[in-house]
Formats: C-alpha cells, structure tokens, sequence
C-alpha cells in the first residue's frame, strides 16, 4: 500500500490463506460440543469456469488427483448464477479427507493462475433437524456462516450463534453485509 492509499483511506483486499480451511476439522470439534452440529462429509468449491483448453485440462487434472486410488466422489455442478460447483464426498463422512481435498483443488486452480475465477469453498454441518454451512470467501481470506431454511430464509440465530462459538477458531469475515447466501449450493 502506498501512501497516497493511507491518506485516501484506500486499503489492500485481504489475501486469501487457503491453510486456515485446515482449521475445520478442530472447528468442527467445537461445533459438535457447543451446537451438536456434525459435518456431512461433503464440500464444494465455487468457480467460474472460464471456457477453453486450459482450463478444461486443468479440470481434469483436479478430477484425476482426487478420483486416485479410490478418492472422494466428485462431481461438477453447475448453478443458475453462472457458477461450476466441484464437489466432494466421502462415506462415513471424513472432514479432514474432504478438507484436504477441498484445499487441493483451491491451491491446484490458483496455481493454475485460476484464482481470480473462485468464489468460495463450503462445508456443510447437520444436526437436530438444522443444517448450517462454513463458507470461506477467497477474496477475503475469510469464513462466514450461512444457515438455510425452507423458502429461501435464513436462521440468523444460528448463524450469529455459529459465529459466536467459532470466533477464535477460524478467520472470521466481520462485515456482515459480506455473508450472502449460497441458495442451492450443492453439498448443502
């Protein structure tokens, strides 16, 4: 940042720090003991797929490294928004294997010079009827809650409690304008 920056009050975009997904698996610990919410053993990672070669041979690249020696179930799906949802699974569900999966495809699309297309990486939580997702946005090196419920509503209770209870644990995004919802997301 320049100083002209500093005087016009202009700031940096955070950097995206793809290790913080690293810390889901002990978030999830503390889900579990305060809100009794489980992961369901998927997660995404939204992008716009650019159209081309490159990008088609990188797909396949994602595609071969996590299908080896009998990986996650991957899948792609495409959402009304323009965006390509890369899907993972696993059964019983392994938060840590599905979120190194998830931190491969980031790292192999940014390494790819993909990384101005993503958009954000997600992982689903259930239990007691609720469903609540962690969302990391990849422009802002940082992690929200969104917590669906029928009818394209929201439970802002749970989502300010999932905050509240996760606050030290992951990078949160403060601004609260920041925390748009992902309706239709797939792992949800």
């Amino acid at each position: 940042m320049g100083f002209l920056d500093g005087l016009l009050g202009r700031r940096k975009p955070a950097r995206p720090n793809l290790d913080a997904l690293f810390a889901l698996p002990s978030a999830a610990i503390t889900l579990q003991a305060s809100l009794d919410l489980v992961p369901t053993g998927q997660g995404a990672v939204a992008f716009r797929a650019p159209e081309g070669r490159a990008f088609a041979d990188v797909e396949a690249d994602v595609r071969a490294l996590l299908e080896a020696g009998g990986g996650p179930r991957v899948s792609l799906v495409p959402d009304s928004y323009g965006y390509t949802w890369l899907v993972v699974g696993t059964d019983p569900p392994d938060l840590s294997a599905v979120v190194t999966d998830l931190h491969a495809v980031n790292v192999t699309l940014t390494e790819h010079g993909f990384g101005p297309q993503l958009l954000c990486t997600l992982v689903p939580f259930r239990g007691q009827g609720r469903l609540v997702a962690l969302v990391y946005l990849y422009k802002r090196g940082s992690f929200y809650p969104f917590a669906p419920r029928e009818g394209d509503q929201r439970d802002s209770v749970l989502e300010l409690q999932v905050r509240d209870v996760l606050q030290r644990e992951v990078p949160w995004e403060d601004d609260v304008s920041r925390w748009f919802p992902v309706w239709g997301a797939p792992a949800l």
